[in-house]
């Protein structure tokens, strides 16, 4: 039976058309589809003389949908995703694999040491942790679960909360005695601060310094975890969560020398696409993690 005698417009078509609405761009959604601008453009232009109403306006630096367009679009994201999901289901061939994404220091820190006990907890379940290389882009389309930070809003994903993110200063007992003790948070202008210049000068005013005596940290490792490292070398100060260094504090090679902590309101939370949610081995360790996250 044709597409025609059912009333649906050629599949083609609609494919071309999700792929714009997704991307906002046909040059982007030809780029996914392996087809040329002029052909997704072609495409949708046939559903719009089909439909007899204009999908997008063209524009000289991009399209936008109409209000048809936008009301279309929404069936068709909801239709595809729910097609995509199906498949995943039917086909997916790494069931037996859970891949999870986190930033760097929360991997290695706080979810690594714990990783084997959910795999002894589901010995068929196999485990691949993948690095997050950049907080503003996780990859998530390889990977089953993404432990991000942020205000836990993100649209398609389903967010669940692990921990807020609060930090203060900490550094090696051998500058801690240097510095007598750190009796005022503004001793520590006199060392090197490895972190994030915002974070530091939000901290200081925290503690009841001005901006302006604060003054800037001076290298930025990005990766806390880096930053930290420098710091056990005694290199410096580093501002960092604590909850991913009591190992070190506790044993004494990290010393937190304020009780003042900040939070930013980024915390950190697990997330993974809705159209996943009842995937066996996403429920699996969602339930698990969230777990360890109440038990801390």
């Amino acid at each position: 039976m044709s597409d025609l005698a059912i009333g649906l417009p050629p599949l083609s078509a609609v494919r071309a058309f999700e792929a714009a609405v997704r991307h906002g761009s046909f040059t982007l959604a030809a780029a996914e589809l392996g087809m040329t601008q002029a052909a997704v453009s072609y495409q949708i232009k046939l559903l719009e003389e089909r439909l007899g109403a204009p999908l997008f306006r063209r524009r000289p630096r991009g399209v936008v949908l109409t209000e048809t367009g936008e009301r279309l679009g929404v069936s068709v994201t909801d239709a595809f995703d729910g097609l995509r999901g199906a498949f995943a289901a039917v086909t997916e061939t790494a069931e037996g694999v859970l891949s999870v994404q986190a930033l760097p220091t929360i991997a290695a820190n706080w979810l690594a040491p714990r990783l084997g006990l959910f795999q002894c907890a589901n010995p068929s379940l196999a485990i691949r942790l993948v690095p997050q290389v950049s907080q503003r882009q996780p990859e998530v389309d390889d990977c089953d679960v993404v432990i991000r930070r942020g205000s836990g809003q993100w649209p398609g994903l389903e967010a669940h909360w692990l921990m807020t993110n609060e930090y203060t200063p900490l550094c090696g007992p051998g500058l801690f005695r240097h510095l007598g003790g750190a009796a005022q948070p503004l001793d520590l202008l006199a060392v090197p601060r490895f972190g994030c210049p915002k974070s530091w000068a939000s901290w200081f005013a925290a503690a009841g310094a001005s901006a302006d005596q604060a003054g800037e940290a001076r290298i930025d490792l990005v990766v806390q975890q880096f930053e930290v490292t420098a710091a056990l070398a005694g290199n410096g100060a580093v501002m960092a969560q604590p909850a991913f260094f009591r190992r070190e504090l506790n044993q004494g090679v990290l010393v937190q020398p304020f009780d003042v902590m900040l939070r930013d309101g980024q915390d950190y939370w697990l997330t993974y696409p809705t159209r996943r949610r009842n995937a066996r081995k996403i429920r699996l360790f969602r339930d698990w993690l969230l777990k360890e996250a109440r038990d801390g």
